[in-house]
């Protein structure tokens, strides 16, 4: 049984594009077509695009055609402004890169996630610290010193707080403010211990909140908002059937320096290991998602990154220190 077919029958999907472009290319022992990938290299991150072209590349990559964005940038679960503000620089030049925005074109930021919840809390944190200047243009003009976008943000909750359909809020929003673009922000699932707080996705494909947890919730993007999505989030959690099916596999590895273990290994029917997989997590073989005893100091560090990306982005005319003296 290969690796998607395992994530599959185990409910996981994964949300990094570059993860699953990884898995699927490690399966085929080539490159996918209509799929192309870049790596850049940064002192502080390194970033990776993966342009699916065509729908033959988004069967193969269970991904909507558009480019993906993601930044690695281990240093950022470091408490190091001076380090952070060189990581919120490069994601500014890579979201001005998605977002095709005339320079006073208006942005709506989302935020979300649920804000009980704190590795989920991601998106309604970055609302805290967004740099919103849409009301100024009209009741407070002398303050948009350099010319400061239309930006509006919202933290609309979740299905199990309002009672409706995160999608059908923002949809309301945007056809009363009229936003040329919607920035959305959301908590990721990874399938590696690394990107947990360390990595940034970018994607102009927008988002289908909490499909990476198996909550199955509208899209937010071009054909559901009718203005252009882009879509922002950051690894906080990990399924604990990756985690069981990692540490299976490592012990694995070991059996090939053992002819006799080694056997047994090759012998192993492939639906034992996720047999061995839902025995261990039981009942909850779909539904738990691990996350760092720190996620509270992660989600605020990393939270202050991506608004101060954004705002980068977004008011390019504005300092990172006049930033927060626009603060909420």
């Amino acid at each position: 049984m290969n690796r998607s077919q395992l994530y599959g029958n185990l409910g996981i999907r994964l949300d990094m594009a570059v993860e699953a472009h990884d898995v699927i290319r490690q399966e085929r022992g080539s490159d996918i077509p209509g799929v192309k990938v870049f790596k850049a290299q940064h002192p502080t991150a390194t970033v990776t695009t993966v342009i699916v072209e065509n729908v033959q590349g988004e069967q193969a990559m269970g991904k909507p055609v558009g480019t993906y964005v993601t930044i690695d940038a281990p240093q950022l679960r470091d408490n190091n402004r001076e380090v952070h503000q060189q990581i919120a620089s490069i994601l500014a030049k890579e979201l001005t890169g998605l977002l095709q925005l005339r320079p006073d074109g208006s942005v709506l930021v989302v935020g979300l996630g649920n804000w009980n919840a704190t590795p989920d809390a991601l998106g309604p944190k970055v609302v805290d610290y967004t740099m919103v200047t849409r009301h100024l243009h009209q009741y407070a003009p002398e303050e948009l010193a350099g010319g400061l976008r239309p930006v509006s943000a919202i933290a609309p909750g979740v299905l199990g707080l309002t009672g409706i359909e995160t999608a059908e809020i923002i949809k309301g929003i945007v056809e009363k403010t009229r936003p040329d673009l919607v920035i959305a922000i959301d908590a990721l699932a990874t399938s590696s211990v690394d990107r947990i707080a360390t990595s940034v996705q970018l994607a102009n494909t927008g988002i289908h909140p909490g499909s990476g947890v198996g909550n199955k919730r509208a899209g937010i993007n071009l054909e559901t908002m009718g203005v252009p999505v882009v879509a922002l989030g950051i690894p906080t959690v990990m399924h604990a059937g990756i985690i069981a099916h990692e540490a299976i596999e490592k012990l694995m590895e070991q059996f090939q320096t053992s002819p006799t273990l080694y056997k047994l290994y090759k012998g192993l029917n492939p639906d034992a290991l996720q047999q061995i997989i839902e025995q261990v997590l039981g009942p909850y073989t779909r539904d738990l998602i691990m996350t760092p005893k720190e996620i509270d100091q992660l989600i605020q560090q990393t939270s202050k990154v991506v608004a101060s990306g954004i705002a980068q982005s977004l008011h390019p005319s504005i300092t990172p220190e006049q930033w927060t003296q626009y603060l909420q």
